[in-house]
């Protein structure tokens, strides 16, 4: 199969799978892998089947073609090339909650400095980057990673990436509970979608309804969450998008326990699990286990809530999601006060607060804990963040975190 051809080929691919005929579109590509001798035409191929398995949560695939792209763009000796090949490497990684891979193969594309692609792609870099520090929750580098990340969505007028990091911000706001900002981003999100979207994919406006539907559920606006949930459920069924299903059935699981429906919600986790086992979504998995954690203590089965317990700390052990740990030891503490068990519950809230500290999940002006309950929250340049009423009480001659960060201890 010769260039023009290959071309041909690709287009028919991508015409189809944009006409939601995924499978058929698969076996397009997949016979023009086998067949082109056009080396940049591989690699082209390869980033089409790279796209289409991420969005099906194919991840192991993903990662796949996405070595076999490194090969190609290795054997046409193009900077570019490397660049584009070495962020679908971190980016399928990222969708294995693989976190310090994707954190390592983010820094690789961003020292290929120079390339021409590079000035496009780092924005997608830094999103990719910040998703696995959220994983992995080192906060203040995850918000610096999408700050960048909106900088470039900006400077380069790119409103897809703009969506995508928003979406990425509300999650980052839910998970330090800042609820305004955790709705804020995705509403925007709603609102480039229709200002722009006309010809995007539906993808988007079901991201910023799920998005929308987790930060309504945390505000106890439960209607709300359960409409926007049931919209972007909707989009999701309609192209195949297993991923997204998995974070519905997990969010609607979360609306029927918020209103102590446990009967409904427990199948909708086992359902969500199902699917995030399937796909490798670890992350997921420990988000479904809490949520049946908490179940099973609505209903004083406690031995069963700390089996579920032990479950979701192998997987955040595993991962490095230290907000994990802190929620479970959270729990642990609560179920170990209840069955008065006092040296359990001591282990638990020593560990508790070494989490905190570790996460540095406290505010450097009042010496508070961040992530506890919903509030309002500020961050500096330097991406450290505060309760906003204790900037706007104190104001700031410069980061309080920072300047303890630089004071080197003397001799005593």
């Amino acid at each position: 199969m010769g260039q023009d051809q290959t071309k041909q080929q690709i287009e028919k691919g991508l015409h189809l799978y944009q006409s939601n005929q995924t499978e058929k579109a698969l076996r397009v590509w997949m016979r023009v892998l086998e067949k082109s001798a056009d080396p940049a035409g591989r690699f082209r191929v390869l980033g089409c089947l790279i796209t289409a398995h991420a969005e099906m949560g194919r991840y192991k695939d993903m990662l796949k073609f996405a070595v076999v792209q490194i090969d190609t763009a290795r054997e046409l000796e193009d900077p570019d090339f490397l660049t584009e090949s070495y962020l679908n490497l971190a980016r399928s990684n990222e969708k294995l909650c693989e976190f310090q891979k994707t954190i390592s193969y983010c820094k690789t594309c961003l020292n290929m400095q120079g390339t021409t692609v590079s000035v496009q792609l780092n924005g997608q870099v830094s999103l990719s980057m910040g998703n696995a520090f959220l994983g992995l929750s080192i906060f203040q580098k995850a918000l610096e990673c999408f700050e960048k990340a909106l900088r470039y969505a900006h400077n380069n007028d790119d409103k897809m990436l703009e969506c995508r990091v928003c979406c990425s911000l509300g999650n980052f706001y839910t998970q330090i509970k800042d609820y305004e900002k955790a709705l804020f981003f995705p509403c925007k999100v709603a609102e480039l979608v229709n200002d722009y979207g006309k010809g995007w994919s539906l993808k988007y406006r079901a991201m910023s309804q799920y998005h929308m539907a987790v930060a309504y559920r945390k505000l106890g606006r439960l209607a709300d969450a359960m409409d926007c949930c049931e919209e972007s459920m909707k989009i999701a069924l309609q192209h195949g998008d297993r991923p997204l299903q998995a974070l519905c059935l997990l969010c609607f699981a979360d609306i029927h326990r918020s209103r102590r429906d446990v009967q409904t919600a427990f199948p909708r986790y086992d359902s969500s699990m199902s699917i995030m086992t399937e796909i490798g979504n670890r992350l997921g998995l420990i988000q479904v286990l809490l949520g049946m954690t908490k179940c099973w203590m609505i209903q004083k089965e406690l031995d069963k809530a700390l089996e579920s317990i032990e479950k979701a700390q192998e997987l955040a052990e595993g991962l490095g999601n230290k907000l994990g740990l802190l929620k479970l030891h959270c729990l642990c503490e609560k179920i170990y006060r209840t069955k008065e068990q006092q040296r359990e519950l001591r282990d638990h809230v020593v560990k508790f607060h070494e989490c905190v500290e570790e996460m540095e999940l406290y505010c450097g002006m009042c010496g508070e804990s961040i992530g506890e309950k919903n509030n309002q929250l500020q961050a500096l340049p330097c991406s450290h963040f505060f309760h906003l009423k204790c900037l706007q009480t104190n104001g700031t001659r410069g980061c309080p975190n920072c300047r303890r960060l630089s004071v080197k201890p003397g001799y005593v």
